[in-house]
């Protein structure tokens, strides 16, 4: 009671234990509500089949990608096909022997003059470095990205810092062991979103935090 008669009161504090489990709480929840709208606006189709661009652009992790890049090369979307992150000691007759839907031996012959190997790359951004430095070597202006829905807007973003002047198009594709539908009931795809989500999270952090992006000079010559 004060002075006047007037029973104080207080409000209880949150000890540091308590306000760190708040802390932590509220941090989860805001990863999680992230994780579900990272999952539920991943591409479906593909937005912009059509559009010619200067170069398709592969990035290497399933034979799926390479499929597609030899179809719209094929079918004359692009000048060049450009794939990143390759193995050394790959060749171009290696992977159009891998590819499921390869043309025939004088449809082939005629592609892989348009097709180019990039060998530096071991990461998202090392293939967003390795195709700027080769875009500028070439000239070119646009291309269109071919790579895994799943991993296409954290490519998008890795893209677009390494070369801002150049026109991207998302060319997703969807392997169908990847099950975006009812995803957290499968274990195998929701460790898979997950860890996509939280390399995407970092990405933002590292752009937040003003982490500048390489120089693409700096790559190898593909």
């Amino acid at each position: 009671m004060n002075e006047k008669g007037v029973i104080a009161t207080t409000r209880p504090r949150l000890g540091p234990s308590r306000l760190v489990l708040a802390v932590l709480g509220g941090a989860l929840l805001l990863w999680l509500a992230g994780l579900v709208w990272f999952a539920d606006t991943m591409p479906s189709e593909i937005a912009d089949p059509s559009t010619p661009t200067d170069a398709i652009v592969v990035l290497t992790g399933g034979s799926q990608r390479f499929d597609a890049g030899l179809e719209l090369l094929a079918a004359g979307k692009a000048k060049k096909l450009f794939v990143s992150g390759v193995h050394h000691g790959v060749e171009i007759a290696d992977l159009l022997h891998l590819a499921h839907r390869a043309p025939d031996a004088a449809s082939a012959e005629g592609l892989a003059c348009c097709i180019v190997l990039g060998h530096a790359a071991d990461s998202t951004i090392g293939n967003a470095l390795e195709t700027a430095s080769w875009m500028r070597r070439e000239g070119y202006h646009s291309l269109r990205l071919v790579t895994a829905g799943y991993h296409m807007r954290r490519s998008l973003f890795e893209f677009a810092r390494a070369m801002p002047e150049i026109r991207i198009i998302a060319n997703p594709v969807f392997p169908e062991q990847v099950k975006l539908a009812d995803w957290w009931a499968w274990p195998g795809t929701a460790a898979l979103i997950v860890g996509e989500y939280d390399k995407y999270l970092a990405a933002l952090l590292r752009a937040a935090l003003g982490q500048p992006v390489v120089t693409p000079d700096v790559m190898g010559a593909s």
